[in-house]
């Protein structure tokens, strides 16, 4: 029988035989699909009398939302720091290799760099929709200039700004425009950065804390400010301490607004952050847990050496240093890996992982009623997994845009 074209005349996908990641757990259904958004069949049985024109056999597949990457500075020979002239194309070449990784929406993410490379850069950053061309952006993130010099990890020196002359203008001067910026990454405990953080909150930037030596009662005034993410938990920061915990601290702290909910990086590679941290952070506050790659230009290339904005940086197996130091600068891991490695790490369970890379980012960023989740008119963008949570498919509006090239599928 066929739908109901006075509806829309888009046709009706219905995926059978899988497992589907909603309400928190894994429930046997199926999942409808129609021009691009996830479609509640009973209102299609009862009120428009239609039913599927094309059934999908799923194989006992898991289909959890596409994974949303909140801070990732490049991959493929690509860095999102680096004014080139075809900074376009290596954006598109990024959004396009990271559908086989299960992104579907991503925060290109520029590290400390001069006024003049944001200037070149931001206008060149588009928020977008995804599909077969790539994964969507939702806007850049700046993980500096903001930032602790004691703190500033692969970040160059020369490029650290304060805005205790202008606040706020100082930072539209250092950036030129917000128009396109989804997230602030942004040192606490620097002078007038609570009219920073109230000024970018009321535009609707998400302000987050890092790249610090913040301790906690200026941490949990930047959130009272306004602020609600912790960039890469534990690294770049204080560590924690029993009588000042730091930012950290924020994971259990007393002192955030009723109803608001911080939440918190991490770089689950195996290698930023060790299993037992990760397990802490995750049984102190499993709701705030935001998986993040943090991967650079040598993400998908061989070991060797690559650029991180204006830093080269040496990749050595999983571990990439700032050339000729021990210093860690950003990741080559890829966010399959990192929800993998993170269910192992911690033994939660695959909704759990999978949450933590699509649900939590998407309330992050309060896009939970069209991103991260597959509740009814939220947009078609999925995965379909393997028990071990192997991608094995990417869809975004409902659409095919990467499939394992494996015999037999």
């Amino acid at each position: 029988m066929p739908s109901n074209k006075s509806v829309s005349d888009a046709p009706i996908v219905q995926f059978t035989n899988c497992r589907i990641l909603r309400e928190h757990r894994l429930q046997r259904e199926d999942l409808w699909v129609r021009d691009g958004k996830i479609l509640n069949p009973e209102k299609l049985f009862f009120e428009e009398k239609g039913s599927a024109d094309v059934q999908l056999d799923c194989r006992d597949s898991i289909i959890a939302p596409g994974f949303i990457d909140v801070q990732i500075n490049g991959g493929f020979g690509v860095d999102f720091s680096l004014a080139t002239d075809d900074f376009k194309s290596g954006l598109d070449l990024v959004s396009q290799k990271i559908l086989s990784h299960g992104v579907t929406s991503f925060c290109p993410t520029l590290v400390t760099s001069p006024p003049s490379v944001y200037h070149q850069i931001l206008p060149q950053i588009t928020v977008r929709n995804g599909g077969a061309h790539g994964a969507g952006i939702l806007g850049a993130h700046l993980e500096g200039p903001f930032i602790s010099k004691e703190k500033k990890g692969a970040h160059p020196e020369h490029c650290l700004r304060t805005f205790e002359a202008g606040a706020f203008q100082d930072l539209l001067d250092t950036y030129g425009s917000l128009d396109c910026v989804q997230i602030v990454t942004l040192a606490p405990e620097m002078r007038r950065s609570s009219e920073v953080i109230q000024e970018l909150t009321k535009r609707g930037i998400c302000v987050s804390l890092g790249h610090s030596v913040a301790n906690l009662s200026q941490a949990e005034e930047a959130v009272q400010h306004g602020a609600t993410f912790i960039t890469h938990l534990f690294n770049a920061m204080l560590p924690f301490h029993h009588r000042d915990p730091g930012i950290v601290g924020l994971l259990t702290s007393d002192k955030i607004p009723a109803g608001r909910r911080v939440f918190y990086g991490m770089i689950s590679d195996g290698i930023h952050t060790n299993p037992a941290a990760l397990r802490i952070a995750h049984r102190a506050h499993p709701k705030g847990l935001v998986l993040v790659t943090d991967a650079m230009a040598g993400m998908g290339l061989a070991p060797g050496r690559h650029t991180l904005g204006q830093q080269v940086v040496e990749i050595d197996g999983l571990n990439t240093y700032i050339a000729g130091t021990k210093t860690l600068s950003g990741s080559v891991a890829t966010m399959d890996t990192c929800v993998r490695h993170f269910q192992e790490a911690t033994g939660c369970s695959a909704e759990t992982a999978l949450e933590a890379a699509s649900l939590h980012p998407a309330q992050l960023l309060g896009i939970e009623h069209r991103k991260g989740t597959l509740d009814y008119d939220s947009d078609a963008d999925f995965l379909m997994l393997d028990d071990s949570l192997y991608v094995q498919a990417t869809y975004i509006a409902g659409e095919e845009v990467w499939r394992q090239d494996v015999s037999g599928m």
